[in-house]
């Protein structure tokens, strides 16, 4: 198990360099479109056409989604940008956490059988809190509850918001139910992890 750690240890820092590095020649790139799109460098030279040609495919759909909501498409550069650091974050950010919860599960499963319930209680209680997040960030965009990333929050939740809301009263037009179930799952945990 160690050398499982201490792979994910090596494959996390490597990939932080590599991203970084990739962040940086992205920022050199998006702003030198933006400066060709803006006409602070000459968008018909021999650079403008390089960039038209290798580096506009890969903000092309950036730019697509930013004409589609109105938005002006000189910003493109920018917002691609902006896609490829928050995707380097949470694909590390992933990673670690895989790497933590391996972590835990080694400790976990040196324990034996007791180890193994404590284990499964609490990835099934940070299963339904994270699920509960989820639903609670989709409610303020209202998408269809029947998309595949708003359905799978649904159906981990509605078991335990419905009974909820049958006493639980709004406050100030506000659902408070996720809160309380939030802090439910905690006591529960609490209490099944100390029969342990």
């Amino acid at each position: 198990m160690s050398a499982l750690l201490f792979g994910l240890d090596n494959l996390i820092t490597a990939l932080r360099g590599v991203f970084f590095g990739f962040a940086l020649a992205a920022a050199l790139f998006c702003a030198l479109d933006w400066m060709v799109r803006t006409r602070r460098l000459n968008p018909f030279g021999a650079f403008a056409g390089f960039l038209r040609t290798n580096i506009r495919p890969f903000i092309a759909p950036v730019e697509r989604r930013i004409l589609r909501s109105g938005g002006n498409p000189v910003m493109a550069p920018w917002w691609t940008l902006v896609v490829v650091v928050l995707a380097g974050i949470v694909v590390l950010e992933v990673l670690d956490f895989v790497r933590d919860q391996v972590a835990i599960a080694a400790g976990m499963l040196g324990l034996g059988l007791a180890g193994v319930y404590r284990l499964s209680v609490s990835w099934t209680f940070e299963v339904l809190r994270f699920a509960l997040i989820v639903r609670v960030i989709v409610s303020w965009v209202h998408p269809s509850p029947f998309t595949w990333y708003v359905r799978w929050s649904y159906a981990l939740t509605e078991w335990m918001l419905h009974p909820l809301r049958g006493f639980i009263p709004l406050v100030m037009m506000v659902d408070i139910t996720p809160i309380v179930a939030y802090l439910l799952l905690g006591l529960v945990q609490g209490f099944l992890l100390r029969l342990a």
